[in-house]
């Protein structure tokens, strides 16, 4: 009964470290634009802000999209 705890402890704290390595990826992708070429990511942070509400969804439910599906083709 014991080893059943621990087996499951473990992957608990496996997917919270995958988790977490996961979220850690992301900020340095999205710290990677900024940092090398920082005046074209002001150009494109202005051009976002300029887009309507609806563009900005539209933009954020295709990425959501997008990430689902590749994930279930990797997986």
């Amino acid at each position: 009964m014991r080893e059943a705890l621990v087996c499951k402890e473990d992957q608990d704290m496996t997917l919270w470290q995958e988790l977490l390595v996961a979220f850690c990826l992301v900020l340095i992708l999205e710290g990677l634009t900024p940092f090398l070429i920082p005046q074209r990511w002001r150009c494109w942070v202005k051009m976002a802000a300029a887009n309507s509400d609806r563009t900005v969804r539209l933009v954020g439910l295709a990425s959501i999209v997008l990430g689902l599906t590749l994930l279930y083709v990797i997986h």
